[in-house]
């Protein structure tokens, strides 16, 4: 299971729509090193004022690893963090996660990120198993 989602919160998301802020919550609680790679490039990327910042460190161990994908691959995650955080996310290999600013979306950077040869272009041989 990707999420450890309370039982009232389950019950409420039976019930009807969830508030954005409970959803949020329950993924910070439930995939904390998925939290603190995004909540860091995307403080980086306010901080720094520019239109990207990427976070590239490999996990520690394939839980966290795991955590990243889940949280990446669910359009409902990926887009519950994006409302929260102010960015729009992008994501190569298995843990290169980076943080636009939405107005660069569409740009130079962010279209280089997200292409084919940007991807081909992140690979290692120390990273084809990952």
């Amino acid at each position: 299971m990707s999420l450890n989602v309370p039982t009232t919160l389950l019950e409420r998301a039976g019930a009807g729509p969830v508030d954005d802020a409970e959803f949020v919550a329950c993924v910070r609680d439930s995939l904390p090193y998925a939290w603190q790679v995004i909540s860091g490039v995307a403080a980086d990327l306010h901080a720094g004022g520019g239109e990207f910042a990427d976070h590239s460190v490999p996990p520690p161990s394939e839980a966290e690893r795991g955590q990243l994908l889940r949280a990446l691959a669910s359009d409902a995650i990926r887009g519950g963090l994006e409302r929260h955080f102010g960015v729009t996310l992008a994501f190569q290999n298995c843990h290169r996660v980076a943080a636009f600013a939405p107005a660069a979306v569409g740009g130079e950077r962010y279209r280089a990120f997200i292409s084919p040869r940007g991807q081909l272009l992140n690979q290692s041989p120390e990273l084809r198993d990952c």
